[in-house]
């Protein structure tokens, strides 16, 4: 995301295991945030007492990461183009907040992160592939930590997991395991389906290695954004619904106790609502990766009507009493997802008497930006405000 301020001046220890060793090397504090974002199969962190100080968070060093969109692609990336016009939601059921003040800070210690894990290896299309997922893990306190997998946006057509290491670091900083993964989007030639249960097989594969990295595996929430925001929506939703649950570790379970979703869609016959012509027409193209999502490859079908694929596809409709609290959040200025998308959800869950917690960021538009020249976009998302409205869900859901 968007430092403010440099690091400050200082050294800390750094370990980085290389070849089954701990190598440590003595780094400046800026230096050693760096690190935290580096790829390979490799584990860094760093010892320091409970006085340690803060910094801005990091970002990726990777340019993969650097110009990766935490949101979905804009213009012609993906068939998902940008509305003109957004149309006032309604926010009588929601906390309206002004996102203008400070950004986040982060320790510059006490993070071990291991890169590459690969937890799983499905098929589609008769490709096998390797999901891979990065694991940043509290060092600053002993015994077993909750555990939230985090989701990154793109679109349906990308999930880079090195994305938005910033507010990862906030959240891991906080006392939490935070896993960032890859699952499959359309240009694997998979539908929604494949990517809840590869978000549902990284949950029951953590469950099964819960005691190597520190996780306690009764308290685990997901957490997206975009694409990742309606992933984290549907994991939750469909607790206990276990045609979504293939793959190994089948003896563990893959549900959650929390949801935290930040502007993702949910019913995608209804995407651009609160869009002009131009962008209502594009968003709803037949064969667009919104249908892609729905119908498979090379379908000619569209979103637009809300076809039984398509009601299947959102997750008001898997909502039962397994399913967890929610906390939503939609910029009123979004331009790639409709605010109502979060706030018809929001609408649902409570029918269905599941606890859900709505807020609207006043000006705010679709998460980090900053790929298409916006570079100050992602700075409501990134605020001690916004933020801690999600540590403080996650501290309320996992015990």
């Amino acid at each position: 995301m968007h430092a403010e301020n440099a690091a400050p001046r200082g050294t800390v220890r750094t370990g980085r295991r290389r070849g089954g060793a701990v190598v440590t090397v003595t780094l400046a504090a800026g230096l050693a945030l760096a690190a935290c974002s580096s790829g390979g199969n490799s584990s860094a962190g760093s010892s320091a007492g409970p006085s340690a100080t803060t910094t801005a968070c990091p970002t990726s060093t990777s340019a993969a990461g650097a110009g990766t969109p935490t949101g979905m692609p804009s213009g012609n990336a993906g068939g998902i183009t940008a509305a003109k016009t957004v149309k006032k939601s309604d926010t009588g059921t929601s906390t309206v907040i002004d996102p203008k003040g400070a950004q986040i800070r982060c320790a510059t210690s006490g993070i071990t992160t291991t890169h590459d894990i690969t937890y799983s290896s499905p098929t589609t299309d008769g490709r096998k592939s390797d999901l891979k997922l990065d694991i940043q893990v509290p060092t600053s306190t002993s015994g077993k930590k909750p555990l939230v997998v985090y989701l990154t946006g793109g679109g349906f057509v990308m999930a880079d997991r090195t994305a938005n290491l910033s507010q990862r670091t906030y959240v891991a900083d906080q006392g939490y395991v935070v896993a960032s993964i890859q699952y499959r989007t359309t240009k694997d030639g998979a539908t929604y389906k494949d990517a809840v249960a590869d978000v549902k097989s990284a949950i029951r594969y953590l469950r099964a290695n819960a005691d190597k990295y520190s996780i306690d595996p009764d308290q685990v929430a997901v957490w997206g954004q975009s694409a990742g925001g309606y992933l984290a929506a549907m994991t939750g939703a469909t607790n206990g619904e276990k045609s979504f649950d293939v793959g190994d570790h089948l003896d563990r379970s893959s549900e959650v106790q929390g949801v935290v979703d930040e502007f993702g869609p949910a019913d995608l016959s209804k995407l651009a609502a609160d869009y002009d012509t131009a962008a209502q027409k594009a968003n709803y193209a037949p064969g667009n990766s919104a249908a892609q999502w729905v119908y498979g490859p090379g379908t000619k079908k569209s979103v637009a009507d809300r076809t039984s694929e398509v009601a299947a596809a959102d997750p008001a409709t898997h909502i039962t009493s397994k399913t967890p609290p929610f906390v939503l959040f939609h910029g009123s200025a979004d331009t790639l997802v409709s605010p109502s998308e979060t706030l018809d959800l929001q609408t649902a869950l409570r029918a269905k008497g599941i606890d859900s917690t709505r807020y609207v960021l006043t000006g705010a538009g679709h998460g980090d930006l900053s790929f298409t020249g916006d570079t100050s976009a992602g700075l409501p998302w990134s605020t001690q405000e916004t933020m801690g409205h999600i540590v403080d869900f996650l501290g309320q859901q996992l015990k």
